[in-house]
């Protein structure tokens, strides 16, 4: 055979292999984002509650005393507790959220920051800034310049 045919057998060959690499790319992307967007708070719950159910059934109800019992009830309290503080956060916002938009200043406007203490000198420490939290190593820094 001919150097150029075998050339272009190869170049024809890896052509298809970068063809075949980006399909198999695309097609996980396009998998874990559907898995991502499958787990909806339904279908964890329920999840949760069949797994529940079949390691309930996998060990005897005999095992459980009643210190047992009011901890699981305590846990499944607590549970409902956090999620309905979530959903009543979630619709304070909303409605704070929709305050903004009407055009209420009241319902959007942030707290004024509270104004520093002076120290022992009678000087006031800088205010900190509320835009976003150091990070560590200048939370160091400002702890060991002090």
């Amino acid at each position: 055979m001919r150097f150029e045919l075998l050339r272009q057998r190869v170049e024809r060959a890896e052509s298809r292999v970068s063809a075949c690499s980006d399909r198999a790319q695309a097609s996980r992307l396009t998998f874990f984002d559907a898995w991502r967007r499958g787990w909806t708070p339904g279908r964890i719950v329920a999840a949760g509650l069949l797994s529940g159910f079949l390691v309930g059934r996998s060990q005897p109800l005999s095992r459980m005393d009643g210190a047992r019992w009011l901890q699981m009830a305590g846990t499944v309290s607590s549970m409902f507790a956090a999620l309905r503080a979530a959903a009543e956060n979630a619709s304070a916002a909303e409605a704070a959220e929709a305050s903004a938009e009407a055009g209420n200043p009241a319902g959007a406007a942030p707290a004024a920051a509270p104004s520093p203490a002076p120290d022992a000198l009678g000087t006031a420490a800088p205010a900190p800034s509320m835009a976003r939290a150091p990070a560590p190593a200048e939370a160091a820094t400002e702890l060991s310049e002090r």
